[in-house]
């Protein structure tokens, strides 16, 4: 009997996922997922802070209870185990004597550094198979080659709207080939982290994350049937308070319970029932923004970090990630961030060039504590989105800047945010 073993990563969905649809299904699959050890780690020594904090872990456990029950449903189930995924996933390979091991391509070098071990302590019976999975449109079908990237996401972007084709999301299979003889389940969240299944968000947050592939459906549909934001998203998306001023997608998106194609699919489902304008091409326009990311990423490689050596925190980076800098707009933003795990995008750039531009703090800093807090870390994203604002990397200018006292003046001119965060 043949086996395989699905690893799965950020990509904790059924429906839209590639891993999951065979050209020639195994007798028997094993789905697991890997929490690296590595993220439950110290962020910065002497400090208590992990890589990741409670509201993503606690996100991504609502994801895989949710995942859990799908697999369930098609008749299979879910392996997930803590510790190094390099050394787990080989293990497990050698036990069952699998086909293969399915997963996904990622921008991530540590990812990237796990799946290559993998590989290279495999049997020659085994193969590991790497699938795009969770992007708009596949690598072949770009217009340049990998290593000719874009410059600037402007160009990116000229170049792919040139001629583009968006493949259709894949539908969810309706059967999976039975588990194998071999563990099954997950510990419960307190065994992993206690301070993470005790956290709760602040009340007073914009919107109540809950993990998972139907969570993230009910969110989309809401968004754009019910409230109809897409309509009026253009306008919009730079407030600051309340659950439909975005599509607030990101946690999802980020975690893989919801794919780009999806979000594609539905807004271009919905521009044929109401119209296309300019809010419902701006968000596919946030969309190719996180492809040219995880394009630029996969071709930085190391270099995306700067140094993986961070600098240790000083003065300026503790008042800032406290909110306690004096700056009411700065401070009201950092406090949603540390109390919910989301930041709309316009106070992400506010704080991110305060922190580079005014308290002249190393970027790397900031850009490892938005890891340690944002529900919707993607490392791509993050680390790409902060070199962006400190002016290297893709695209590098040195003259971006945000005043941030006129644009707090300009998105928040009665103070409404800054009240409601601190009042």
């Amino acid at each position: 009997m043949t086996a395989d073993i699905v690893w799965l990563q950020d990509d904790l969905r059924i429906a839209d996922n590639p891993l999951f649809h065979f050209d020639t299904a195994p007798d028997q699959l094993l789905c697991l997922y890997v929490l690296d050890q590595h993220w439950l780690k110290a962020l910065f020594q002497k400090e208590d802070a992990s890589r990741m904090g409670s509201a993503r872990l606690r996100f991504i456990w609502q994801s895989l209870m949710a995942l859990r029950g799908e697999l369930l449903k098609r008749g299979s189930d879910l392996l997930v185990r803590i510790g190094s995924p390099d050394q787990i996933v080989g293990d497990l390979a050698k036990r069952l004597n699998v086909r293969s091991i399915r997963v996904r391509q990622t921008a991530g070098v540590d990812e990237r550094r796990y799946q290559a071990a993998v590989r290279a302590n495999l049997p020659a019976s085994t193969e590991l198979q790497t699938v795009e999975s969770g992007l708009l449109l596949a690598s072949q079908s770009l217009p340049f080659a990998s290593h000719d990237l874009p410059t600037s996401f402007s160009a990116f972007r000229r170049q792919v709207e040139a001629q583009w084709s968006v493949p259709s999301a894949l539908p969810a299979p309706i059967t999976l080939p039975p588990w194998p003889d071999a563990p099954r389940g997950f510990p419960a969240l307190q065994l992993v982290c206690e301070e993470s299944a005790s956290w709760q968000p602040d009340a007073r947050q914009g919107l109540a994350y809950v993990g998972g592939e139907e969570a993230a459906h009910q969110r989309l549909e809401d968004y754009l049937w019910h409230q109809g934001g897409v309509a009026t998203y253009k306008q919009t998306r730079n407030g600051l308070l309340g659950a439909y001023f975005s599509t607030r997608l990101s946690p999802w998106l980020a975690q893989g319970c919801l794919s780009a194609r999806q979000v594609y699919g539905e807004v271009r489902r919905w521009e044929a029932c109401h119209g296309a304008n300019d809010s419902s091409y701006w968000v596919i326009f946030e969309l190719l923004w996180r492809e040219y990311f995880y394009h630029a990423a996969r071709l930085e490689g190391v270099a995306l970090f700067g140094s993986r050596q961070l600098p240790a925190p000083c003065a300026n980076f503790n008042a800032w990630r406290d909110g306690k800098t004096g700056v009411a707009f700065i401070d009201a933003a950092m406090l949603e961030l540390k109390s919910t795990g989301w930041l709309s995008n316009r106070a992400r750039q506010n704080v991110a060039s305060f922190l580079v531009k005014d308290l002249n703090v190393d970027w790397r800093l900031g850009a490892a504590w938005f890891e340690h807090c944002l529900i919707d870390y993607d490392v791509a994203s993050n680390w790409g989105n902060w070199r962006y604002v400190a002016g290297v990397g893709c695209d590098p200018r040195k003259d971006r800047y945000f005043d941030v006292l006129k644009q707090a003046e300009h998105y928040d001119p009665d103070g409404l945010y800054v009240a409601h965060w601190l009042p």
